[in-house]
């Protein structure tokens, strides 16, 4: 599979980027996978590297009830919590997108990607060059913006005060998209 490469100003370019991003909005994304998916209602789910046991536990039933309704879930997939809620959405028959936090072109995709890619439900983004091969915390930041600017909802597993995600939690709320919280039973956050 050849990876097709997005820039600004392609018609196929998602324009919800340049509405929440502004002048920050990647100059092009790379993409495998079925690029119809960002089409659809998209759920983007985050946890904090380190969580309390209740919250994965709720992490992984939100994730096994979005894999049998068939939601389109979204994330960097990168914390522990987050791989395994990927490893129940891979398992499904819904669509899956995954943005990486690093270049895709040269990148060796898991043997668990190529079915769910052959079967036209995968769609793995990048909006960083090749010569990005390795996750720094930068990279990380900007990625989860992508993520957040593509979702019509965002779902925190868990957000440790004062981290990372909490920005991010800030973020969008800034772009009033519906957001919840798993930890607090799912409310809103204040």
């Amino acid at each position: 599979m050849v990876p097709l490469v997005l820039t600004a100003a392609d018609a196929r370019y998602p324009a919800r980027l340049h509405e929440r991003l502004g002048e920050s909005a990647p100059a092009l994304v790379t993409l495998l996978g079925n690029v119809d998916l960002l089409d659809l209602f998209k759920t983007a789910l985050f946890c904090s590297a380190s969580s309390p046991g209740h919250t994965i536990l709720a992490a992984y039933d939100q994730a096994a009830r979005w894999r049998d309704a068939g939601r389109c879930v979204i994330s960097g997939f990168h914390s522990p919590v987050e791989k395994e809620c990927l490893c129940i959405l891979l398992r499904g028959r819904q669509p899956v997108m995954i943005c990486l936090a690093r270049g895709l072109d040269g990148m060796r995709l898991p043997a668990e990607w190529m079915q769910p890619l052959a079967d036209n439900r995968l769609l793995v983004l990048s909006q960083f060059p090749a010569a990005a091969r390795r996750v720094t915390k930068s990279l990380a930041t900007d990625r989860n913006r992508l993520v957040t600017a593509l979702a019509d909802e965002v779902v925190f597993a868990h957000v440790s005060p004062g981290g990372h995600l909490d920005e991010l939690r800030q973020l969008v709320a800034s772009w009033r998209v519906l957001q919840r919280v798993l930890a607090d039973g799912g409310k809103p956050p204040p």
